[in-house]
């Protein structure tokens, strides 16, 4: 019988039912993997940022699916726990935006998120790193991650998704900084931009697209740095990009590779997956192609 592991994110999954009536019981979930008949490890962790020991120590005694049933922070923990190993990543949401569930498909309901773990597909999916630490859907540096940070856990438990809006107002006037960054070797840009935006799935924040090509297992990352500054600037950039047009802004540079050096003016935020980092001055990004396999529904192997 395989071994699954569920690290659960205890402040994230509470009671039977969340706001919007979705079951989220540990027991109806306990129930779907023991009728199965799998041997069963069971991690809960008061933090995200507990769950990569967690993730590593599941790993070690012999899973083949590690279950991260939480948000953003205790999937991107997992992917990190998870990139280069065999054991598979299955995700049951329970967070605020879910980057990655939704960019998968995967079912709201965590019974049936449970189900997709056992008897899914398995899809193998580039990872990419910042500094040494591996994110699946997205990061960035500037507007977006001091967006993150403020858009708290509290406010978005009051009002939802309405808390990255409210976040994104307070920061519409956030001064620029300088920025060089290099793809594969060669400087891509120069100058000053409000956010650097590294992508490896092709929707990485609320359906924006940097490029309509891009893939998830192509080994390369998706690359954009904004200009744009004031709120004009600010929200046609975003308007175009949520459209599928931000090759078409003038305030949004492109690219592509599977290396990526970005050296910045001052120390600027940034983020992993939706989860905040200390502000750094040199991120080191890089590509690791097929790193990992990830649990998706039946016939949804393709992107």
């Amino acid at each position: 019988m395989p071994t699954v592991a569920v690290v659960l994110h205890r402040k994230k999954v509470r009671g039977k039912k969340n706001g919007t009536g979705r079951a989220r019981g540990r027991q109806v979930v306990r129930e779907v993997f023991l009728a199965a008949g799998v041997d069963l490890l069971w991690y809960e962790v008061p933090k995200s940022r507990k769950a990569r020991k967690k993730a590593r120590k599941a790993v070690k005694k012999g899973a083949d699916v590690v279950v991260a049933w939480g948000g953003d922070g205790t999937v991107q923990r997992c992917v990190d726990a998870l990139a280069g190993r065999d054991a598979a990543l299955a995700v049951i949401p329970a967070g605020t935006s879910n980057l990655l569930a939704t960019a998968l498909g995967l079912p709201d309901d965590p019974a049936d998120a449970a189900r997709v773990a056992l008897d899914g597909a398995r899809r193998r999916l580039d990872t990419g790193s910042v500094n040494g630490e591996h994110f699946a859907v997205v990061a960035g540096a500037g507007l977006d991650a001091l967006l993150v940070a403020d858009a708290d856990s509290e406010l978005k438990g009051r009002i939802g998704r309405a808390a990255y809006v409210y976040s994104g107002l307070k920061h519409l006037g956030e001064e620029a900084f300088e920025a060089d960054v290099e793809v594969d070797g060669e400087r891509a840009f120069r100058g000053r931009a409000t956010s650097v935006l590294v992508a490896n799935l092709p929707e990485g924040v609320g359906g924006l697209e940097l490029s309509e090509s891009s893939s998830a297992d192509d080994g390369v990352l998706e690359v954009g740095v904004v200009t744009a500054e004031g709120p004009l600037q600010l929200v046609r950039t975003a308007a175009r990009a949520l459209l599928g047009s931000a090759d078409a802004s003038p305030h949004l540079t492109t690219s592509d590779g599977a290396s990526v050096v970005v050296q910045l003016g001052r120390a600027v935020p940034y983020e992993l997956d939706g989860g905040e980092r200390d502000p750094a001055r040199l991120l080191e990004i890089e590509v690791h192609p097929a790193s990992i396999t990830v649990c998706v529904p039946a016939g949804a192997t393709d992107d």
